[in-house]
């Protein structure tokens, strides 16, 4: 199959929107009005508890692993470039999801999905810090920004290649973008820490 009619089919994998979801299945509630508003794991957390965030979690990784590993294997080409543009387009479709009026999460779980795929003994080392920031500050914003900004590098260390390396230095950027609130809360030091609640009256 054509690597040009497979792009978009990991646009559609991403984008669908597994926080909407879940708070429609489990609250029958609207994540996009409750909580930070943002359709990721973080505020699946803030508003429906663990239980619901980490199924959650756990697809927001798979949607950006399944394009990039599996995706591959459909379009007879050996180019890494297609398979990182696949993951590209999955997380795109993560955060700007057509599903719910181009709204999402912001890109985390999915890139590290996308890495896992190209890049699991870096993706493990970026993993590792993010859980280390996390337990040290209790802020989701700072690890996530640290992973994200670590990755690149461990990518190099671990020559996982010239076309992942760019690829995650592209998500990294693309992340730290997506946080821009978040950093401009942190420097005002506003940001949410990680454990506080905001579940909704039932």
């Amino acid at each position: 199959m054509s690597p040009w009619l497979l792009l978009p089919l990991a646009y559609l994998v991403g984008a669908t929107p597994t926080s909407y979801l879940a708070g429609q299945l489990a609250r029958g509630i609207d994540l996009r009005r409750h909580g930070s508003g943002n359709l990721g794991a973080t505020n699946v957390f803030r508003v429906l508890g663990w239980r619901v965030a980490i199924p959650v979690l756990v697809l927001d990784i798979a949607k950006g692993w399944a394009p990039t590993f599996l995706l591959p294997r459909w379009d007879t080409s050996p180019a890494v470039e297609w398979a990182a543009a696949y993951g590209g387009a999955a997380v795109l479709g993560h955060v700007y999801s057509l599903y719910v009026g181009l709204r999402g999460g912001k890109g985390v779980a999915t890139s590290a999905g996308v890495l896992l795929a190209l890049a699991p003994v870096a993706t493990l080392a970026g993993l590792a810090v993010w859980a280390a920031l996390l337990a040290l500050t209790r802020i989701v914003s700072v690890a996530s920004l640290s992973a994200a900004l670590v990755l690149p590098a461990a990518v190099y260390l671990t020559r996982a290649g010239g076309t992942v390396f760019v690829l995650s230095l592209l998500l990294a950027a693309f992340i730290v973008y997506a946080h821009r609130a978040n950093i401009r809360r942190l420097l005002r030091g506003e940001e949410h820490r990680f454990g506080r609640s905001t579940r909704p009256a039932h």
